[in-house]
């Protein structure tokens, strides 16, 4: 099997390790670059994992992962871009930067596809949405769908789409946490002891979950189900609907796409 390195051990670098290591990816064949010392003595001990310098993983595995902050990523492709050649695949987990980004700062040929991740691959539970860039061609694609299929659900989409997508899913575990807080703090509110509340809310968002994916329903549907006409539940949607919680969602998932759009310009 081919040689993979994670550039960035942070907790969705971690993430991304740990997961490959459990879907059955020998670790003899694993490599991680990070440059604080402890760390890497930690994710030795943890995982049995080679972690050696970034340049000296990026010239050695077929496939690199760049898992760093945005506002780092120039500063790691500049420090890499001498061994990084054509044939080998460059897979990037950093949000708003492009396909273009990269690919301008690297030989020309070398595959680059790019990758929203969400933090529910941290339970195996994640959605990531991958695009090709110029040089990518189907065996990259595939490479790059096994790598995040190790910790959840993979989809193919344009890069044009990939702002979108950020507001939808990689911004989307925020507003359910949101929503959830809100919820208990209601439960509180209406004088539940603050564990009670808790629990009975996060059961209640994961069996709803779990209804909308096993079922297949459409959300509507299934909110109809529960609403009875008269009933608590009719009357709890009409304030929501009063308070224009449906606008409110859109206005904001917008404004999340502008400010992936935003970062995406700044980086070209």
């Amino acid at each position: 099997m081919s040689q993979l390195a994670i550039l960035g051990a942070g907790v969705m670098g971690e993430t991304l390790l740990s997961g490959l290591i459990r879907a059955g990816r020998p670790v003899d064949d694993l490599m991680v670059g990070e440059r604080r010392h402890e760390r890497g003595v930690e994710l030795q001990e943890r995982y049995g994992v080679a972690v050696v310098g970034n340049v000296d993983a990026a010239q050695k595995a077929d496939t690199v992962v760049l898992v760093v902050k945005p506002q780092d990523m120039g500063d790691l492709l500049a420090e890499i871009a001498p061994v990084v050649r054509p044939g080998q695949l460059v897979v990037s987990l950093a949000a708003g930067i492009t396909t273009g980004f990269i690919e301008s700062r690297l030989d020309e040929g070398v595959a680059v596809v790019r990758v929203m991740p969400n933090t529910p691959a941290l339970v195996d539970e994640g959605m990531a949405a991958i695009s090709r860039g110029s040089h990518c061609d189907e065996e990259h694609l595939v490479e790059a769908e096994s790598l995040m299929a190790s910790v959840g659900k993979v989809i193919r989409i344009p890069e044009k789409q990939q702002d979108a997508v950020t507001a939808i899913s990689g911004s989307g575990p925020a507003y359910l946490f949101f929503l959830v807080e809100s919820m208990i703090e209601a439960g509180v509110h209406l004088g539940l002891p603050r564990g009670v509340a808790s629990e009975l809310v996060v059961q209640t968002v994961v069996g709803s979950a779990k209804l909308l994916r096993e079922t297949g329903e459409h959300p509507v549907v299934l909110r109809e189900r529960v609403t009875s006409p008269g009933g608590t539940t009719a009357a709890a949607v009409r304030e929501l609907e009063d308070h224009k919680v449906r606008a409110a969602f859109l206005t904001a998932i917008e404004s999340a796409r502008d400010r992936s759009r935003a970062l995406a310009e700044g980086s070209s």
